[in-house]
């Protein structure tokens, strides 16, 4: 009888279970019939965006779920692929010690110049948008020309020479605070904080113009209705009217700043050598140019690169999250 009680008890919700369920299958079976029918009345849009989509297609979502697949196999381009499961993934957490170096410096190098350099692109974007215009562009370009000079960085090599000729061992020695040359991009010590300091030197790109296009596309009027409304000062105007009407820009920023702050690796690379004195400047992005284009072990490299697609993907959805709150 005790079942019976249980069963008949059960039953109730069972069954509103199964409505919703059937409810939500309904739904979404009336969406795809809805968005069948807006494609079928927008086709001409779709027949002119074919030949993009197309080649995004080919160029970047069919390597992407190449490179998920050949993660899963032995790959070294001379020998067809062979399905080995798990493998990769096993040895990368659990037996190549020099990988979790590479996570280690990759997110210290991304929670320190993301942040900042995300942080620096606006406040001085911000800035720059109360200049008069002619100085505007020129402080633009001024702050832009770092990101697209190519391998300007280098020069960086120059000041942080080891020896008492470069510029910042000079200038320490003259003043008495060192007394022989610091060897700065092979002492361990030393190498990731410099790159990090050329890395955020580097941050105001894209998103840095993004930036200061959104600023200049935020409606005047706005201001003056918060004005009516109770906004008293810079940072409420901030906060509740630029920011929310910049959303779309500081989405694209941030992508941008979490693209570049996992995919360092010329700058490392560059200055400290390849590899680093004690792998002080691994990255996961040097470790898979390491696996992919010297040992061409092409299976591996793909799995490095999962892991990191995964952990920026996760870290976009974290800023997504936070940016919701903009303006509440």
């Amino acid at each position: 009888m005790a079942q019976t009680g249980i069963k008949l008890t059960n039953e109730p919700a069972a069954a509103k279970k199964e409505t919703y369920f059937q409810k939500y299958i309904i739904l979404r079976k009336h969406n795809v019939k809805v968005a069948w029918r807006k494609m079928k009345m927008s086709k001409n849009c779709y027949i002119f965006l074919a030949p993009f989509a197309i080649l995004f297609t080919l160029f970047f979502v069919f390597p992407v779920v190449a490179s998920i697949y050949f993660s899963f196999t032995y790959y070294n381009i001379l020998e067809p692929p062979r399905f080995i499961g798990l493998n990769n993934y096993v040895s990368l957490l659990l037996e190549d010690d020099i990988f979790l170096i590479g996570i280690k410096n990759t997110l210290i190098i991304a929670l320190v110049t993301g942040p900042l350099g995300y942080i620096m692109s606006f406040v001085f974007a911000w800035l720059i948008n109360e200049l008069p215009r002619w100085v505007r562009s020129v402080a633009v370009v001024v702050f832009y020309a770092p990101s697209i000079a190519g391998n300007c960085f280098v020069i960086f090599s120059v000041f942080f020479r080891g020896d008492a000729y470069g510029y910042v061992n000079a200038f320490l020695m003259n003043l008495g605070i060192i007394d022989n040359p610091i060897l700065w991009f092979t002492n361990p010590q030393y190498m990731l904080p410099i790159c990090m300091v050329v890395i955020l030197w580097m941050s105001l790109g894209t998103g840095f113009l993004s930036f200061v296009a959104g600023l200049q596309g935020v409606d005047e009027s706005q201001f003056e209705a918060g004005c009516i409304d109770g906004i008293r000062n810079r940072w409420q105007e901030l906060w509740f009217i630029t920011l929310p009407n910049m959303k779309p820009m500081l989405m694209f920023s941030a992508v941008m700043s979490i693209t570049q702050a996992f995919g360092v690796c010329d700058v490392t690379m560059q200055l400290c050598g390849y590899p680093s004195t004690d792998y002080a400047a691994r990255t996961i992005v040097t470790h898979l140019f390491d696996y992919g284009f010297s040992r061409f072990e092409m299976g591996y490299a793909c799995a490095i690169a999962t892991i990191l697609f995964l952990m920026m993907i996760l870290c976009n959805k974290a800023i997504q999250s936070l940016l919701r709150r903009v303006g509440t």
